[in-house]
């Protein structure tokens, strides 16, 4: 009688091709690399689901945590704890929300957002990381003061994916690039997903992604912005990376940029060569993992 090879004889048999990739699905796991007697800290991952995109308006329908510790090192030791709860906000949910996350109008019935449980859950964390800070944080400060206070990173803009041979940032590509898939758009699903990236060791540095991304977080960056600039120069300022801000938020009608401390004297020199062709005096704000992505900045 032949004898079928399993699944995982086959899965093997097709990485050994260069004519073949293979995904396995995400088997979350709970413990990573011992400590060995070494001290830890503790890290949150945290995402949210929201009604839509509008930091300011829109409404959480569904929160994940993922609490871990982590090594000085950056490598991940085990995780501790999960945490996820619907809410129900005060519209229906959208269509195009439930057919993106699978979360409906009956699944956040009278569910809310505890903000003891929340706070219990995240105070002894010393840094919160998203993917995409800039929009989890400025949702959560909404919610739950607490944090306001808290550092935070960001997993997309704050490792350099391209320089590290990464075409994107998306966590389906990088889950990919490591061989995996996972159900996407469910928070905490998500947050186990973006552990594993954090994982990884990068073969370029030898370090893990959580190490380079907290080394990233622990600078200063200098947001600079170029109030009043000539409005047909705004396509030179696009393309250096300058952003528009409305205004809307209370921050300045203008285009800024943010650079690391180290660049900002060439970045005002440029300002005021390239752009105002004259000495001005430019306004400036130093940031840190404190501020950085908080609707307050």
């Amino acid at each position: 009688m032949t004898v079928q090879p399993t699944l995982a004889e086959i899965a093997g048999m097709l990485e050994q091709s260069p004519d073949y990739r293979v995904l396995r699905r995400l088997v979350p796991r709970s413990e990573f690399a011992p400590s060995d007697g070494q001290s830890t800290k503790i890290a949150i991952l945290l995402d949210v689901e929201t009604t839509g995109l509008d930091t300011a308006k829109d409404e959480i329908i569904e929160l994940g945590m993922v609490k871990f510790t982590y090594l000085s090192d950056g490598r991940i030791g085990r995780v501790i704890d999960t945490f996820s709860c619907f809410n129900q906000p005060s519209i229906a949910i959208p269509i195009e929300i439930t057919a993106l996350t699978g979360i409906t109008d009956e699944m956040v019935k009278d569910h809310g957002l505890d903000k003891e449980r929340i706070n219990a859950f995240v105070s002894d964390a010393v840094v919160v990381i998203a993917h995409n800070a800039g929009f989890d944080r400025k949702f959560m400060e909404r919610y739950a003061p607490l944090f306001t206070h808290k550092a935070w990173a960001c997993s997309v803009s704050e490792v350099e994916w391209r320089g590290l041979g990464f075409e994107g940032s998306r966590l389906s590509y990088l889950l990919m690039k490591a061989g995996l898939f996972h159900e996407a758009h469910r928070a905490v699903d998500d947050c186990l997903a973006l552990l594993e990236i954090l994982a990884m060791t990068l073969p370029q540095l030898d370090r893990t992604v959580l190490s380079v991304l907290l080394e990233r977080a622990r600078r200063k960056t200098i947001r600079i912005w170029a109030e009043q600039s000539p409005f047909e120069l705004k396509d030179e300022l696009k393309r250096r990376g300058y952003r528009w801000s409305d205004g809307a938020d209370g921050r300045p009608r203008s285009w800024y940029i943010d650079v690391d401390q180290p660049n900002q004297t060439a970045e005002i020199e440029y300002l005021q060569s390239t752009i105002y062709q004259r000495e001005v005096e430019v306004r400036i704000q130093t940031l840190t993992a404190f501020d950085r992505f908080s609707a307050r900045a």
